[in-house]
């Protein structure tokens, strides 16, 4: 698929800049509203699945994209395990304590190591959804050839 005409691809990138600026603010804000990680990450990759379907596929690119979101996947687990296993190696003794200092009620920096481990999920699922997706254009691609 060659993609689509230069003012949906145009649109497409304004557009998911929003999207993208959205799903960043879902998942920083999710531990005083409604959302957090899972969501943020979501939307997130809503933002970069449109791109590919406005500017559409090639091959190549698609594989070497699919790979990259994989290793993305792995280092947000990753870090996601690490600041849950911080607690035990610190004296403490607590698997997922809260090792960083409470700020006060409302506030954005106020909720210890919540808002890392929601960006870390953010990341995982925005990065998961994406290798889905561009697995299954990769698949698609393959069957119609």
């Amino acid at each position: 698929m060659k993609g689509m005409s230069p003012i949906v691809k145009k649109v497409s990138q304004l557009i998911s800049a929003i999207i993208f600026l959205y799903g960043i603010y879902i998942i920083i804000h999710g531990h005083l509203t409604p959302g957090g990680g899972f969501a943020g990450g979501a939307i997130l990759s809503g933002a970069f699945i449109f791109l590919v379907l406005a500017f559409g596929t090639d091959i190549l690119n698609l594989r070497r994209e699919e790979e990259e979101a994989s290793v993305i996947e792995g280092l947000a687990i990753l870090i996601f395990m690490l600041l849950a296993t911080i607690g035990l190696f610190i004296g403490i003794k607590v698997f997922f304590h809260n090792f960083l200092p409470k700020g006060h009620m409302g506030e954005l920096i106020s909720a210890g190591v919540i808002p890392l481990c929601n960006i870390a999920v953010g990341i995982e699922v925005g990065a998961a959804l994406f290798t889905i997706f561009l697995a299954l254009v990769i698949y698609k691609e393959e069957i119609s050839k």
